[in-house]
C-alpha cells in the first residue's frame, strides 16, 4: 500500500509572533498548532502574517516569508534595495534591519551556536559579545556598504543578468546590486545581453585595478564577444572538464593584503570584503603572537594569505607548511611565497596530507576551513601536535562551535574569540577563535 501523500502547505498564511533569530537569516515562530516556522523578512518581537514557502503537514518545520508586518520592531527599516523582500533576490537576509541590529542578530546567533554545540558562554569563549563592522562600513540606517568584490550573476531565459531568488534557481533580474563593490558595478554587466550564458562571475581586486569575468556558457552555446565598460580579463568554464580557461587578459587578479601582493587565479578563493584579508590577518597575528624561529601550519591555505603573514614574522629560521586541496590555489600560493625558502605548500586534503608529512609537533596552527568545518578527525590530529596557540578562522558559527567542542576533547580551550561583520546585509559572519592548551589556562 502506498504511503499517503502529505498535503503541501505552500501558500498557507499564519498570523504569528516572531521569536528569536536562528542561524541562516531567519527567525523562529510557531503556528497555533505548535508547528515551527523559519520566517525570513521578519525581526524578533514582531507580529506578522507569514506565508509558507516550503513544507507540508507534519513536517518538522516550515519555511515562510513575512508578507505583512502587523506590529513592527524598532529595528525595522524600509529595505534600501528595491530587489529585497519576499520572493525576490536571495542575496541579502537583513536589508530590512538597521545596521546595528544586524550585528546584534549575528552576535545572538554566534552565542546560541556556541552554547548549544560547544557548551560555551561568551565569557568562557573570551568574547565580549560584539560583532565588529569592517572599517568604513559603519553607515547610517538606509545606507548600504558596497563591499562585495566577487558577484556571481545568473542569467534568465531572456539573457538578462540577475541574482538567484532565495533557495531557488529562478533569476531576479537586477539593474544594480547595492552590495556589489564599485569595481564590479563599473563593468556594467547588468546592461548587457547574456543570451547563451548560464552565469557570469565578476571579480574586482583589492589593491590593484585588476578585473575579471568568468563566463559559464550553457551547453553548446558560443561565447559572446565581451565588451564591458572597463578593461577586464575574460575566462570561461569548460563544458567538458569544468575547468576555468583563459579567453583573453591575465588568468589571475592581484590582491593586496598585509603589505604583500597575492596572485589569485581562475576565480580562486579570496576574502570577498575588501577589508577582510587585512582584518583577519591582524586578528590572527595578534592572537598567535608569532616568535622568530617557530614552526607553523597554515591549513586550507588558499593562495597563501596566512602563510605569508606567518613567514614574514617567523624570520629566516622559522618554517611554515601550507596545505590546500585546490590545484590552482597551490600553484598561486607557491608563486606568492616563492621568496621564502622555508615555506612549503602541499596539495591535497588536510586529513590525508597532514599525517603523511610525519610532523609530530608544531608551535602555531592557523586553520581556515570551508563552511562545513574541519571535523573530528582533523581536530583530533591537530590537538596532538602540541601547538602553543591555534587560530581558527570560521565563516560558519555552527561549524566553529562543533570544532571547538572537539578541541576541548583534545585538551584545548578558547582563549579569545572575535567576530567581524564582513558580509553586511547577509546572515554570514566571520569569527577568529584563538585556542591554547587547557592546562596553561587552568
Amino acid at each position: 500500500m502506498q504511503a499517503e501523500e502529505k498535503k503541501s502547505l505552500v501558500g498557507e498564511e499564519y498570523e504569528v509572533e516572531i521569536g528569536p533569530v536562528a542561524h541562516g537569516g531567519h527567525c523562529i515562530a510557531r503556528t497555533s498548532t505548535g508547528q515551527v516556522l523559519f520566517v525570513r523578512h521578519a525581526l524578533p518581537g514582531e507580529r506578522v502574517v507569514a506565508r509558507v514557502t516550503e513544507g507540508e503537514e507534519g513536517a518538522r518545520f516550515l519555511r515562510a516569508d513575512a508578507v505583512e508586518v502587523l506590529s513592527a520592531s524598532k529595528d525595522r527599516i524600509e529595505a534600501p534595495c528595491p530587489y529585497a523582500g519576499p520572493g525576490r533576490c536571495g542575496g541579502c537576509d537583513w536589508q530590512h534591519a538597521k545596521p546595528g541590529a544586524q550585528r546584534r542578530l549575528k552576535g545572538e546567533v554566534i552565542a546560541e551556536q556556541l552554547l548549544r554545540l560547544a557548551g560555551l558562554t561568551p565569557e568562557e569563549a573570551g568574547w565580549d559579545g560584539t560583532v565588529v563592522p569592517a572599517e568604513g562600513d559603519k553607515l547610517p540606517a538606509g545606507e548600504v556598504p558596497a563591499w562585495r568584490t566577487r558577484v556571481q550573476y545568473a542569467v534568465d531565459p531572456d539573457g538578462r543578468a540577475g541574482l538567484r531568488r532565495h533557495r531557488s534557481h529562478e533569476v531576479e533580474p537586477v539593474d544594480h546590486c547595492m552590495i556589489a563593490a564599485p569595481g564590479v558595478t563599473e563593468l556594467g554587466i547588468e546592461k548587457r545581453d547574456w543570451t547563451g550564458m548560464a552565469s557570469i562571475e565578476a571579480i574586482t581586486a583589492t589593491g590593484s585595478q585588476d578585473r575579471q569575468v568568468i563566463l559559464t556558457p550553457k551547453p553548446g552555446a558560443r561565447l559572446p564577444i565581451v565588451e564591458l565598460d572597463k578593461p577586464v580579463s575574460v575566462m570561461r568554464v569548460g563544458e567538458k572538464d569544468g575547468g576555468v580557461h583563459r579567453v583573453h587578459g591575465r588568468p589571475f587578479v592581484r590582491e593586496r593584503a598585509d603589505g604583500r601582493t597575492y596572485r589569485v587565479g581562475s576565480g580562486g578563493f579570496w576574502q570577498v570584503h575588501p577589508k577582510a584579508a587585512d582584518t583577519l590577518v591582524t586578528a590572527v597575528m595578534q592572537g598567535l603572537l608569532p616568535r622568530k624561529g617557530e614552526m607553523a601550519l597554515d591549513l586550507y591555505c588558499g593562495a597563501g594569505l596566512f602563510a605569508g603573514a606567518l613567514a614574514d614574522r617567523l624570520g629566516d629560521k622559522g618554517a611554515v607548511l601550507g596545505i590546500e586541496s585546490g590545484k590552482r590555489a597551490v600553484e598561486d600560493a607557491r608563486h606568492n611565497l616563492a621568496a621564502f625558502d622555508r615555506v612549503r605548500i602541499e596539495q591535497g586534503k588536510v586529513d590525508s596530507v597532514l599525517p603523511r608529512t610525519g610532523i609530530t609537533e608544531v608551535d602555531l596552527i592557523v586553520l581556515d576551513p570551508p563552511r562545513a568545518g574541519a571535523g573530528h578527525k582533523t581536530v583530533q590530529h591537530l590537538s596532538s601536535l602540541g601547538a602553543r596557540r591555534i587560530a581558527y578562522v570560521a565563516c560558519d558559527p555552527a561549524a566553529l562551535a562543533r570544532d571547538l567542542a572537539y578541541f576541548r576533547e583534545g585538551g584545548y580551550r578558547v582563549r579569545m574569540l572575535r567576530a567581524f561583520d564582513l558580509f553586511p546585509m547577509t546572515h554570514h559572519v566571520e569569527c577568529v577563535a584563538i585556542l591554547e592548551p587547557a592546562a596553561k589556562g587552568s
